[in-house]
């Protein structure tokens, strides 16, 4: 099991970015998958996340309206498409996955202890 997340950069505040996490050795339809961030001094914290069999989605509440997670089955492959980042979206983001752990995310504390993580993409919103 693989993830490769890229997509990170330096963005105003306001701006967009679109996160990708590419994965191997597993199919994405099949497991939950998402994202969590993890600032410097600070916990990490789960931004996001997909449920396998329903695609049920969740969201932080200090990222609902803004960020939007999507699964593009053809392409294995997660996003999370940013709008209006705020400076407090700064942190470096990974994506999670597990394979064995059923087809819910439990988020956000299931993400979290998701057994899989690939590195992360450092997001850095700043004027």
């Amino acid at each position: 099991v693989q993830l490769q997340a890229s997509g990170g950069g330096l963005v105003q505040p306001g701006g967009s970015l679109r996160l990708s996490c590419e994965a191997a050795g597993f199919s994405v339809p099949y497991h939950p998958i998402g994202w969590f961030r993890q600032a410097p001094g600070k916990e990490r914290e789960g931004v996001s996340c997909i449920n396998s069999l329903d695609n049920i989605t969740y969201y932080a509440d200090s990222v609902k309206g803004r960020f939007t997670i999507i699964r593009d089955n053809a392409e294995n492959t997660v996003y999370l498409q940013m709008n209006g980042l705020k400076p407090e979206d700064t942190a470096v983001y990974h994506c999670a996955t597990d394979i064995v752990y059923g087809s819910m995310c439990h988020f956000p504390g299931g993400l979290l202890g998701f057994g899989y993580r690939g590195q992360g993409t450092q997001v850095t919103v700043s004027s």
